[in-house]
């Protein structure tokens, strides 16, 4: 049997890993701004966290929901205590499009509605409503196709306020990523998300805030979307959640109340799964990762600004909170992405059209990020040099 090919791959294998970076099989060491899709929250096979899920998995790995599994309230009391919202409700599940298919569905539950708001450029996962909602038509089979989704303008607020105004009661929820990640690292503005609370509120539809690459302490606070200072009816995570284990989540207003078999799943909440997922909460609170990652974020983006302010051509639009950063390369600096991966041995991400995303661990050090800035400058100059050396020969 062979690999059904639907991943356009790298041809390196991983085979060790540990804090910022991974090695290959050739022993090749490699800095990772890219945490696997901004997985890597407290660092790769960061010890307390492998502790954690050795020492569960010599107890017991799995059990169903049909019994008590006393790790599930101890990680919701920790990440009710970390993220500030201790009152709400947490259902557990695998992953984040799990985890926004159970949003969309509990939040039609809730008013019986279901006209669901989404945004251009968006990107809310694969599966059948999480997939509907996602502003990429390539992945959109007719199967998901529905007529339920209404994508307007990202970050448009009069056009937000001119649907609420002829649609509002038909508006079963609004969906937004505080930051999208595969939409190019687009940061929503504070007013666009007071709007949709304020919306939200006057219409009763659900605010479903999606934090599953922008959330866990990535941006500096534990949701991107608290930068705005509003509280949204759901929040959806996973990525960082388990560190690269299989976890995601719901945490949900207390306004809406559950009831029996209204949501469910065989795997979410397993033992071992709440195990990892409590390491990471315990090390991003003992380590302040979320400090780490705001100042280490703003360190990146004051190197990468003075790179631009360099004279740097093809390098633009540098934006982000904390570590997700993503800046436009253009003309001869094109290749970035690949250079940076074959000559400086740095993973990092991308975003269509032309967009370098940056998502490392929250963990990463001073001296990660200036291997990063350097490599970045020696691309540039290499660049200059190039133009200067062909400037020369023109006027010879």
């Amino acid at each position: 049997m062979k690999l059904f090919d639907v991943y356009p791959i790298n041809d390196i294998n991983i085979v060790k890993a540990s804090d910022s970076y991974v090695w290959d099989d050739k022993g090749t060491k490699y800095l990772d701004m890219y945490g696997g899709h901004a997985v890597i929250s407290i660092g790769h096979t960061h010890p307390h966290w492998v502790q954690k899920i050795e020492d569960q998995l010599e107890k017991i790995a799995f059990y169903s929901n049909s019994i008590k599994i006393p790790l599930q309230q101890e990680l919701a009391d920790q990440l009710g205590a970390v993220s500030g919202k201790n009152d709400y409700q947490l259902f557990l599940c695998n992953s984040g499009a799990e985890a926004n298919e159970n949003a969309l569905k509990l939040a039609s539950f809730y008013n019986g509605r279901k006209k669901i708001i989404a945004f251009t450029k968006s990107f809310h996962g694969r599966t059948s409503l999480a997939v509907a909602v996602t502003d990429n038509p390539s992945i959109v089979a007719p199967v998901n196709e529905t007529d339920n989704a209404v994508f307007l303008p990202f970050n448009d607020e009069e056009s937000l306020k001119d649907y609420f105004k002829k649609n509002g009661k038909e508006v079963c929820a609004v969906i937004v990523e505080g930051i999208q990640g595969v939409g190019g690292i687009q940061v929503a503005s504070k007013s666009f998300l007071q709007l949709i609370r304020e919306l939200c509120d006057e219409y009763g539809s659900v605010f479903i805030a999606d934090s599953v690459q922008c959330g866990y302490g990535r941006t500096g606070k534990f949701y991107s979307h608290d930068h705005a200072g509003v509280n949204a009816d759901i929040y959806t995570m996973a990525k960082g959640m388990g560190n690269g284990f299989p976890i995601g989540a719901i945490s949900i207003s207390p306004k809406i109340a559950p009831k029996h078999f209204m949501l469910g799943t065989t795997f979410g909440g397993n033992h071992l799964a709440c195990a990892a997922a409590i390491a990471v909460l315990e090390v991003i609170q003992k380590e302040e990762l979320m400090k780490n990652a705001k100042k280490m974020g703003a360190y990146i983006m004051n190197g990468i600004e003075e790179i631009i302010g360099s004279k740097s051509i093809g390098l633009k639009n540098l934006r982000g909170k904390g570590l997700m950063i993503g800046f436009d390369v253009e003309g001869e600096l094109s290749d970035l992405r690949k250079n940076l991966l074959q000559k400086h041995k740095i993973f990092t991400g991308a975003a269509k059209p032309n967009v370098i995303r940056l998502l490392p661990s929250l963990a990463l050090t001073q001296s990660d990020a200036d291997l990063f800035l350097k490599a970045l400058k020696e691309e540039v100059r290499s660049v200059l040099s190039k133009n200067e050396d062909v400037s020369a020969s023109a006027n010879a």
